[in-house]
């Protein structure tokens, strides 16, 4: 499902804000998953850091806190940004279902081919991550 995009400009406008001023950039020293993904085309690259804890009464894990690091594009992260506040507290099977549909619908923008490797970054890695535990 496409995002409508009558107020474009709005969303441009967030993902600059999040691009100049990001969420949740740093590293967690004592972290569950690392993982770094990079995009050969142009260049981006994001590490993720997650810290993880069991939900209180089904030990289903859960995202505590997660932090990223990385240079690129304003979309991969303000990307990242974005995601990493929109995850926090969500189960990593929650996270399994994360869809590009569901990035394009956060950032709220068209978003080309080359684009969607941009957009995608941050999630593939933390994919690439959660599979390693």
């Amino acid at each position: 499902m496409e995002p409508s995009y009558a107020g474009e400009g709005i969303y441009r406008e967030n993902i600059l804000d999040h691009y100049k001023h990001p969420h949740n950039k740093g590293i967690i020293e004592n972290a569950d998953i690392k993982f770094t993904e990079n995009n050969p085309f142009c260049g981006d690259v994001i590490t993720v850091t997650i810290k993880l804890k069991n939900h209180k009464t089904d030990g289903m894990k859960l995202i505590d806190d997660i932090k990223f690091t990385g240079s690129g594009c304003a979309i991969s992260q303000a990307a990242a940004s974005m995601l990493t506040e929109k995850i926090k507290g969500k189960s990593l099977k929650q996270i399994k279902n994360i869809q590009r549909d569901n990035i394009v619908n956060m950032l709220g923008i068209k978003i080309g081919v080359v684009r969607t490797k941009c957009a995608m970054l941050c999630l593939t890695a933390i994919k690439e991550g959660i599979k390693k535990i």
